[in-house]
């Protein structure tokens, strides 16, 4: 697959094939970089884009969270894109070529399913696949420290969860939920604490503190916490927008209401929304 531009009579009937495949992408990214090419592509490298990449998973998660599975297939293309994007930037630099990224990817799968492609035993459990793949993970890595390799770029709760389950998997935890549960009940205290004497960058960082000991509970209950706060984002914009929805049939905006009536009218949506989903249950039950 070409990933520097073809003559140009060849490139463009590729270019124009609808039935090409990812040789007509990688022939699109190469003319998008050429000396002749866009003018805002060929200026990119890697860090300009790092954030639309970042961006573009994220809409991927928001298609699949919202079951938008006409919207994902448009998003993973733009993932997809992402992925050429990176792969012409380093060809353009002499370090490597897309063909390399998925000959690197594909020997990953393989040698991190021995129980798929090789002689290891097939009967095992998810839990006990999910601890080889950690194992032969970290002997990629070659590293000795534990927590080596977590990505620093990850959304900040997602990677205390992961932080947290290397540790674990060395015996750094606590035994149950109640010690976690305990621990967040100090560490709200303390954030008390500091609010009322010390420094804004102390507050900060007991404030962190707390968030973190928050996500260990999630892992202990086995609970994605940047799910869990996206399902609670989604709530409140729900409901705050029947809130406004409901002054607005008065004429209003928020700003002429005030905190008593708002959050009445919020205990209203709530009511309702609960009462949507208890008639949703019961006739899913009856059905």
């Amino acid at each position: 697959m070409a990933q520097r531009p073809l003559p140009r009579a060849e490139s463009d009937a590729l270019v124009h094939d609808a039935t090409a495949g990812m040789p007509r992408l990688l022939e699109i990214m190469a003319r998008l970089r050429a000396p002749d090419g866009c003018p805002w592509d060929i200026a990119q490298g890697f860090a300009d884009i790092a954030p639309y990449t970042l961006e573009e998973a994220h809409e991927v998660a928001d298609a699949i969270a919202t079951e938008d599975w006409a919207g994902l297939k448009g998003e993973l293309g733009d993932l997809l894109f992402q992925s050429v994007f990176h792969a012409q930037i380093a060809e353009d630099k002499g370090i490597f070529r897309f063909e390399d990224v998925v000959s690197a990817i594909s020997d990953k799968m393989v040698a991190r399913h021995p129980h798929v492609f090789g002689a290891e035993s097939r009967d095992k459990s998810p839990e006990q696949q999910t601890a080889d793949w950690e194992a032969l993970k970290a002997a990629e890595r070659g590293s000795a420290r534990t927590l080596d390799g977590v990505a620093l770029a990850l959304p900040a709760l997602t990677r205390a969860v992961k932080l947290q389950k290397r540790a674990a998997r060395v015996g750094f935890d606590w035994p149950s939920t109640a010690e976690v549960v305990d621990k967040i009940t100090e560490e709200a205290r303390e954030l008390v604490e500091a609010r009322d004497r010390l420094t804004q960058a102390e507050v900060e960082e007991e404030f962190g503190d707390l968030l973190f000991v928050m996500a260990n509970l999630a892992r202990h209950l086995a609970l994605d916490p940047e799910a869990a706060l996206r399902a609670a984002n989604a709530k409140f914009t729900r409901r705050f927008n029947r809130i406004e929805d409901w002054l607005a049939e008065d004429g209003r905006r928020p700003e002429a209401s005030d905190l008593a009536e708002m959050d009445a009218l919020w205990n209203r949506a709530k009511a309702e929304e609960k009462a949507r989903i208890f008639a949703e249950n019961s006739g899913r039950a009856k059905d």
